[in-house]
């Protein structure tokens, strides 16, 4: 029997084959780029300003944290170049020993910037643990008012951000001049304290000061990640009977937590820099002497030696980043991803 003519053999159907379902639509690729190096041609440029400003810095500080300061030598008088120095730059700081004339290490006397590197340390944890807490605090309640909707918003979001607005250096000096022994400080608590030199009344001073100044930026960054939140979760709660406190701690801040995480990871790696605040409020007070200001007070002496700091200094910042972002989950990419992972 002949086949008909544009007719193709078709091959019967298996039974035991399981029924053909709807299939399912393919994801589309996230990456407009992958599978090809395209991308390349956008990240290099990037990657290579980035070695140039930053890699060669770090690279050459290292170097440098390995090398001895030039300076006279003890036997001859004369002035030497610095040789390899090795971990001695390193134990002065961490052992706060200092080389003797005759190359014999010592304690470092009371005084010498090597015998402050640990209290150094101290003020600058101290300094960021109470800054960062209270400004986030603070922060979140100024955000929860300038979230709402009410008359002079505007006006009170631009009011709010003045302080941050306003340069360090201007609002160190403008501290300090209340915090003076005939400042306005005293005058309005009645006090004679000596907020600029003693030992505890100093750090405060620049607490209140930092507190005064950053809050703004920490509340801007929270106010973000409020805007985000749909007011459909909170109607939906008061038509279940919750009540504004229940509201804020089951749906307000669960919500917030990657905002106020990644606000909170920015601040943390802005205050462990601080500088121009206690440098310029309490000048050259030991008791107020950042990891900053100790780093630029070495520079003056011995750039090596001030290199191995700013290395010392750079994984403390890095220990505390790594902690933030692995521990308590402070990271910003993530987040976004798995919010995408949940729609």
């Amino acid at each position: 029997m002949s086949r008909p003519s544009g007719a193709t053999d078709l091959a019967p159907p298996d039974l035991n084959d399981p029924p053909a379902g709807p299939s399912k639509p393919r994801r589309p690729s996230r990456n407009p780029f992958a599978g090809s190096g395209k991308a390349w041609v956008f990240v290099t440029p990037v990657l290579i300003a980035l070695a140039v400003v930053i890699g060669y810095p770090v690279v050459r500080a290292l170097i440098m944290s390995f090398q001895k300061d030039s300076g006279l030598d003890p036997a001859t008088g004369m002035f030497v170049e610095g040789g390899n120095a090795g971990f001695s730059n390193y134990t002065h700081w961490l052992l706060q020993q200092c080389a003797m004339p005759g190359g014999e290490m010592v304690a470092c006397p009371t005084g010498n910037l090597g015998s402050q590197f640990w209290l150094a340390i101290g003020v600058t944890l101290f300094f960021t643990v109470i800054t960062v807490t209270i400004e986030a605090t603070l922060g979140l309640g100024m955000a929860v008012i300038m979230g709402k909707t009410f008359k002079g918003r505007a006006l009170l979001r631009a009011a709010v951000l003045i302080p941050w607005a306003i340069p360090t250096a201007v609002t160190a000096r403008l501290w300090e001049f209340m915090f003076q022994y005939d400042g306005v400080v005293n005058r309005v608590l009645g006090t004679h304290i000596l907020w600029t030199t003693d030992e505890w009344y100093s750090r405060f001073a620049v607490i209140a000061a930092d507190v005064w100044k950053t809050t703004p930026f920490m509340a801007l960054l929270i106010l973000a990640g409020l805007q985000v939140i749909p007011n459909d979760v909170y109607e939906a709660a008061r038509v279940d009977g919750a009540s504004a406190w229940q509201r804020f701690v089951h749906i307000t801040l669960p919500l917030l937590k990657p905002a106020l995480l990644v606000a909170v990871l920015f601040r943390t790696m802005d205050a462990l820099r601080m500088y121009d605040l206690p440098a310029i409020m309490t000048a050259s007070n030991p008791n107020t002497r950042t990891i900053s200001m100790l780093v630029v007070d070495q520079v003056r002496q011995g750039a090596n030696s001030a290199a191995a700091l700013s290395v010392l200094t750079f994984l403390l910042i890095f220990t505390v980043a790594f902690f933030l972002v692995k521990v308590l989950g402070a990271n910003a990419v993530r987040t976004q991803e798995e919010q995408r992972e949940a729609h």
